[in-house]
């Protein structure tokens, strides 16, 4: 053959396309480190209060673990190239929660709540397998919008017609058994904002009247999502639960800014924040009391009625120090009622220390990080922005939180996500993993199979 045929036969040759790994043995790999860390640090807490290993260390492992493979199945099935970080994570996240909270039980024998959050823990894991295996494209859920958001406004009020706790109008408790509906509608709203912002965002971008350099767009386009958020901002401000109120409005401008990448919604976003705060803090006696703990953590002890509760979390951070006290020997348990719910972070950072706690923290970070990057790889702006809506409720949810039991920002009542005690909470993080699962899949296979350049 000449060259000339050979050059021809070349071109003609067709360009070899690229295959991208599945990578479901590296999440494989991380979900077994994940039980193994999980069942050593429930041996760790058994062996430092009765110095044996507690008796039901196997039973625990193999729960867990037989959870986490059936969902590991699942995303080997149905989502073979999804992230192989975010499952695992939770459940090193949910593991070191059930962990946390079979701690604290030791010292409130009265008061178990390990095993009611273990049932929680399954039917979470199992919401998971049937969202992965049912759900074969995100973009159904873009049909339902509306539905979605009449559905969270409902979820919103029905707890108004309860009798509040703590303070709060938040529950829902009917012969012994507890929901917490503002948990599910989070995700709902999530999915709302998502769609709406990506059938409107050339019109929120680039339609409306240029004030301070940011432009507003019409009342028309921009009308109806705000309406939404003041529904669902005035029924959490009835039922005095200000930090999902801080929750969804920070969603809210997070996807607006996304939507139409003007940084200046923050800027608006944050001054409206500071403003609503003010406001129900001045007027609403149970916000206020938070707010003036939070300025003066230790004014209970100056006026001989002993240590509130912030304070005793910030005493049990200072004597966590750099590496902790170890499992099971710490005294957080002095907070009081909400030490394995609001306050389940003070426990990990005293017997943990700065070190465990650090790792905590950047399991978050991770996990919010991979949410972002399949939101970003996506070419479509719904799945995009609902990537980014979901991983933002993390991120947003674990800084109030952390900040509020560390003194940084008032108190404002929440469930640290997978850790601490709440079976609503437990249960809608699985359902959002479950979701980037889904996105993260359709982000990279949409480029499997492709020519290489």
């Amino acid at each position: 053959m000449t060259k000339a045929g050979t050059t021809l036969a070349a071109a003609q040759a067709p360009a070899p396309v690229v295959r991208l790994p599945r990578r479901r043995g590296i999440e494989l790999a991380l979900i077994v480190l994940a039980v193994l860390l999980s069942v050593y640090g429930y041996c760790a807490v058994g062996l430092a209060r009765t110095g044996t290993v507690p008796p039901g260390a196997a039973g625990y492992g193999a729960g867990l673990g037989v959870l986490a493979l059936a969902a590991h199945l699942a995303v080997r099935l149905r989502a073979p190239y999804a992230d192989p970080l975010p499952l695992p994570i939770g459940v090193l996240l949910n593991g070191i929660g059930l962990v946390l909270i079979y701690r604290l039980d030791l010292e409130t024998p009265g008061d178990r709540a390990a095993p009611a959050q273990l049932v929680w823990s399954t039917l979470g894991a199992g919401l998971f397998i049937v969202v992965v295996l049912v759900l074969r494209d995100h973009r159904v859920l873009q049909r339902y919008a509306y539905v979605c958001v009449a559905a969270a406004l409902g979820l919103l009020a029905l707890p108004i017609l309860f009798p509040a706790v703590n303070g709060a109008r938040i529950w829902i408790r009917l012969a012994g058994f507890s929901i917490q509906p503002g948990e599910f509608a989070k995700v709902l709203l999530a999915v709302f904002y998502a769609a709406y912002l990506a059938a409107n965002r050339n019109a929120l971008a680039y339609t409306g009247r240029r004030l301070w350099r940011l432009q507003f767009p019409t009342g028309r386009v921009l009308g109806p999502i705000v309406t939404i958020w003041l529904l669902s901002v005035g029924v959490l401000v009835l039922e005095r639960d200000l930090g999902t109120s801080l929750l969804f409005f920070g969603l809210f401008v997070v996807l607006l800014y996304v939507a139409t990448g003007r940084t200046g919604w923050i800027a608006v976003g944050l001054l409206l924040a500071v403003l609503g705060a003010w406001a129900v803090g001045r007027f609403e006696p149970h916000v206020g009391g938070r707010i003036e703990d939070w300025l003066h953590p230790f004014h209970t002890i100056d006026a001989g009625i002993g240590p509130n509760q912030l304070s005793q979390s910030l005493f049990a951070f200072a004597a966590g120090g750099v590496l902790g006290t170890g499992l099971g020997l710490g005294h957080s348990v002095l907070i009081g009622f909400a030490v394995k719910s609001d306050f389940i972070l003070a426990t990990a950072g005293e017997e943990l220390g700065l070190a465990g706690l650090a790792a905590i923290v950047l399991l978050y970070a991770l996990l919010v990080e991979r949410g972002f990057r399949a939101g970003l790889a996506l070419r479509e702006p719904f799945g995009r922005l609902l990537a980014v809506g979901l991983a933002a409720l993390l991120a947003l949810q674990v800084f109030v939180i952390a900040g509020g039991v560390s003194g940084l920002i008032p108190l404002t009542g929440m469930a640290m996500p997978f850790l601490a005690q709440g079976g609503s909470s437990v249960v809608t993080n699985w359902a959002i993993v479950a979701l980037l699962i889904r996105v993260s899949d359709s982000a990279r296979s949409q480029y499997d199979g492709r020519e290489a350049p």
